[in-house]
C-alpha cells in the first residue's frame, strides 16, 4: 500500500486536514454529510496505484479547525485553496453522497481546473427523490460509513441551508447541460436514493455515464469494493487514453 502523508493546510485562516497517497494524475475525494469526517480511505486505496489521491476534511469536521460560518461558497473556496496549495494545475474532483454533489458543483464553478468528476452515491439537484429516500430510511434504514469522529450537525445544518439557493437556481439545468467535462456517476441499486434520480442527473450532463452496482447500498465499498474499484479504474484509464489526464 502506498504511504499516506497527512498534512494540515491553512486556507483563509483555517487549518484543514488533508491526506495524500499514490502516484499519478491528482484525484480529490470529498466525504459526505455534510459535516462528516473523512471516511474514504477504502475508496482511495482502490485507485492509488493509478492516481495521486487526496482526501480532506471540511472545516469543522474531524481534524480540521472549526469556523463560525459553514457555507457552500466557503467549501468551494477551500477546495480551490487546497488545489493551489498543492501546486496542482488540474485534478479529477470526486466525492461520495453530499461530497459527490460538492464535486459536481466545483466542476461547474471551476471547469478549467477540473479534468473530470467522480460522483459516487450522490443525488440530483431536484427534490423528487426525497419521498422515496425518507420511506426507505423509515422502513429499511441505512448503513453508515465508519466514522473516526462524530459528524458535526451544525456544519450539516448550515451547509444544507446554504446549498438550497444554488440547487434551486432556475439557470442550473442549463449550466449542467453545458458542462463539457466527463462525469462518472456510480450508484447502488439498493441505495434508498432511487436509481431513476441518478438517471435524471446523467441525462442532463452531456459527457456523463451511469454505472449501477447490483446489490449495493449507499455505502458501496464494504461489500462491493472490487466492483467499485473496477469502475473507477476503468474511468481513470479511459481519461488517460483520451489525453484528459
Amino acid at each position: 500500500m502506498p504511504e499516506q502523508t497527512e498534512q494540515f493546510v491553512e486556507v483563509d485562516g483555517t487549518k484543514l486536514w488533508t491526506c495524500r497517497q499514490g502516484e499519478g494524475f491528482p484525484v480529490m475525494l470529498s466525504s459526505g454529510g455534510p459535516g462528516c469526517c473523512d471516511y474514504l480511505a477504502p475508496v482511495a486505496a482502490t485507485i492509488d496505484d493509478l492516481a495521486e489521491v487526496y482526501r480532506w476534511e471540511q472545516r469543522g469536521c474531524g481534524r480540521s479547525e472549526a469556523a463560525e460560518l459553514y457555507t457552500l461558497e466557503q467549501c468551494l473556496d477551500d477546495l480551490e485553496g487546497l488545489r493551489k496549495a498543492f501546486g496542482l494545475e488540474r485534478w479529477v474532483i470526486g466525492g461520495h453522497s453530499w461530497g459527490a454533489n460538492l464535486a459536481l458543483i466545483y466542476a461547474l464553478e471551476y471547469p478549467e481546473q477540473t479534468a473530470a468528476v467522480i460522483h459516487i452515491s450522490g443525488t440530483s439537484f431536484d427534490e423528487d427523490w426525497k419521498a422515496a429516500y425518507h420511506e426507505g430510511l423509515a422502513t429499511r434504514g441505512e448503513r453508515q460509513p465508519d466514522y473516526a469522529y462524530p459528524p458535526n450537525m451544525e456544519v450539516n445544518r448550515q451547509l444544507n441551508a446554504s446549498k438550497k439557493p444554488y440547487q434551486r437556481d432556475p439557470g442550473l439545468p442549463a449550466r449542467l447541460r453545458a458542462l463539457e467535462i466527463p462525469v462518472l456517476v456510480v450508484h447502488g441499486d439498493l441505495d434508498i436514493r432511487p436509481t431513476d434520480m441518478a438517471e435524471r442527473l446523467v441525462g442532463m450532463l452531456p459527457q456523463a455515464r451511469l454505472e449501477i452496482i447490483p446489490g449495493a447500498e449507499h455505502v458501496l465499498w464494504p461489500d462491493h469494493s472490487a466492483e467499485l474499484g473496477r469502475i473507477l479504474r476503468d474511468f481513470l484509464q479511459e481519461l488517460k487514453v483520451q489525453g484528459r489526464v
